[in-house]
């Protein structure tokens, strides 16, 4: 069974404090693959970032998805439905200390489709935990991105490299799904 995972597409993300630009062109197809997922009663999972203030991380980014915040919640054009799983996370991968693993594993996923910022930090660190507990790895390009294109290129380079991810698009996987 596969399952969808989306990272970080939060507030702070898109348009907040730590505002990635270039998520505007994933936007619309994370949504498609969402409305692809929910018709297949397929699980979706929002992996967010939910950090208290005084995280390790905020000397290395700043304030940022502050949980209980605006900041910290999904954008509108993807927000979740009841039947969606959010889990918190307080580092870049959406495994670390996270029921993520036992979420995936009572619903017997064994592909995850990783979606969301940024290519090279979160959804690669997500990939390495996925890949280190089994999981087959399906990275639609046109679904991830980063802050620089070059920081994107890398991370796709990277995850097909060392953890045998599948670099798709978001028309494949759905076409995929109907079968």
């Amino acid at each position: 069974m596969k399952a969808l995972i989306i990272v970080d597409m939060l507030n702070d993300f898109v348009t907040g404090s730590l505002k990635c630009d270039r998520a505007q062109r994933i936007i619309p197809n994370i949504r498609k693959l969402v409305d692809g997922f929910h018709k297949q009663k397929l699980p979706v999972i929002f992996a967010n970032d939910s950090h208290l203030d005084t995280d390790f991380e905020m000397e290395r980014w700043g304030a940022h998805a502050i949980e209980g915040t605006e900041g910290a919640e999904v954008i509108p054009e993807l927000a979740p439905t009841d039947d969606d799983i959010i889990v918190g996370k307080h580092v870049y991968s959406s495994f670390f200390e996270t029921p993520l693993d036992s979420l995936l594993r009572s619903r017997k996923v064994d592909t995850v489709i990783l979606t969301g910022l940024h290519t090279h930090l979160c959804v690669r660190h997500t990939a390495a935990d996925a890949f280190f507990r089994g999981y087959k790895i399906l990275i639609p390009e046109d679904s991830v991105d980063s802050f620089k294109a070059e920081d994107h290129e890398t991370g796709l380079a990277y995850l097909k490299e060392y953890y045998g991810a599948t670099i798709t698009d978001a028309a494949s996987i759905l076409k995929d799904l109907k079968k």
